[in-house]
């Protein structure tokens, strides 16, 4: 049995990067307090589950819905914590009175209040409705800094650990409920995020990857100008590491100084990730983004970075979008021959410019536009890795199976965004090392090696 002192907390996690950070954060919380914490939300013993939800589409929230009825369904005492209560808050508690907590984005520490607030309660009989009100701890205009008196319990597997740089967004795209959910744009001071990567490499982490919703206007708010590069630099000081990644870069902000530093320092891969959106300028205007000239850009970091991979997302009927204008995105991909590529169907969020943004665009429309581009994607993908066979790539060990065969990532590959590389070898290989991998093969969108 488990003693008083050491409940089991079980934690369901949902959505991206950024979010997986807050939920080891939770977890570093009940862990700190004495709480032991599972991800097995079967477990018996795991009287509550915190459901940490994702909110950015509706296809996430669906999903994140999903799963705390699922729990409440297995007589789970359920908390819903992170972008679903932030975005609907008190409405949300209305909907779900069975949740019989709820934690909001810039929240999270008070998860273990909630927690004891509950245990409380129980002691005391109170009435649901009593305890739930009492355990509502949702900000409505959220500023999320980041708890730097908090460790991260990991609760990925693998050689590699996201670092958040920054909290919230100060830009108003038009499609985008973060900075409602969110707040304003928050930096981390760089000793802190140096420090973290410091005890993740001593943990036997090889590669850190920077994430916040703009990786490349870090510092602005701190250091009055953006400094990634600066951070950059002073990350690539710590010996044991191997491998140094930047996600989420708006392109206001990607300076020369951070082409120079992604080109020059040794540890940061050569990968720029720039979610892009569209290509037309009309609409970029609609979707409130930046109009740059994105293929001069794509030339000059093809001539600076030796060796770039340059990933970028895309949104398929966006709202006005013409068939002309996606015509304009469709040649756009086909000229930039992007090494990596995603495409969304725009979602229409309430609370955001685009929602009441007219003309809206059907589904099967928005569907058909993806399609389109995600083949073309496909074929430029399938040129890019043909041209590789017989090279030789930079690629980390994810996992080594029992016959010999183990399975990379490149660096031209984040995880779980990217393809992987499939190798058979005679060396001893161990979770994290780099290797060089020559390519013998390929498929779609993965590679085939030999080392």
């Amino acid at each position: 049995m488990i003693s008083k002192k050491m409940k089991k907390i079980a934690i369901l996690h949902h959505g991206c990067a950024k979010n997986l950070v807050d939920t080891e954060l939770m977890a570093g919380a009940l862990q700190k307090k004495g709480y032991l914490v599972t991800l097995d939300t079967d477990d018996n013993e795991a009287e509550f589950v915190v459901v940490n939800t994702c909110s950015f589409i509706y296809d996430a929230e669906k999903e994140s819905v999903s799963s705390i009825f699922e729990m409440i369904g297995a007589k789970k005492k359920v908390i819903i914590a992170g972008c679903l209560p932030q975005k609907h808050g008190e409405e949300l508690q209305a909907l779900i009175p069975e949740a019989v907590g709820f934690v909001g984005t810039s929240d999270i520490e008070k998860i273990v209040d909630i927690i004891e607030n509950l245990e409380t309660d129980k002691k005391a009989v109170k009435s649901p409705v009593e305890s739930t009100k009492k355990n509502f701890s949702v900000s409505k205009n959220p500023v999320c800094k980041y708890p730097e008196n908090l460790e991260r319990v990991q609760i990925t597997v693998g050689s590699s650990s996201y670092i958040k740089i920054a909290e919230g967004c100060d830009y108003a795209c038009g499609y985008c409920v973060i900075p409602k959910l969110r707040g304003p744009y928050v930096s981390r001071p760089m000793e802190a995020i140096v420090n973290e990567a410091k005890i993740l490499a001593n943990k036997g982490v090889s590669e850190v990857i920077l994430i916040a919703q703009d990786t490349s206007s870090y510092g602005i708010d701190l250091y009055k100008k953006p400094v990634l590069a600066k951070l950059l630099e002073e990350l690539n000081k710590i010996e044991n590491l191997s491998w140094i990644r930047v996600l989420y870069t708006y392109p206001t902000n990607f300076n020369d100084e951070l082409i120079n530093a992604i080109a020059k320092l040794d540890k940061v891969v050569k990968y720029v990730d720039i979610p892009l959106q569209h290509s037309h300028p009309m609409v970029l205007k609609a979707m409130r983004r930046p109009a740059i000239d994105v293929l001069a850009f794509i030339k000059k970091l093809r001539q600076k970075i030796k060796g770039v991979c340059i990933r970028t997302t895309l949104i398929a009927g966006y709202p006005t979008e013409t068939k002309e204008q996606f015509n304009h995105l469709y040649e756009f991909v086909k000229a930039a021959k992007f090494d990596r590529l995603g495409v969304f169907e725009f979602s229409k969020e309430k609370g955001t410019y685009a929602y009441g943004l007219k003309p809206q665009i059907p589904a099967r429309v928005k569907k058909a536009r993806k399609n389109k581009v995600l083949k073309l994607q496909k074929e430029i993908s399938n040129k890019i890795n043909e041209n590789l066979v017989g090279k030789r790539i930079s690629c980390i060990v994810e996992q080594v199976m029992d016959d010999g065969s183990a399975i990379l990532r490149s660096y031209k590959d984040a995880p779980d965004v990217d393809g992987l590389v499939y190798v058979k070898t005679t060396e001893i290989l161990v979770p994290g090392d780099i290797w060089d991998v020559k390519v013998t093969g390929f498929s779609d969108y993965d590679l085939f090696g030999e080392i």
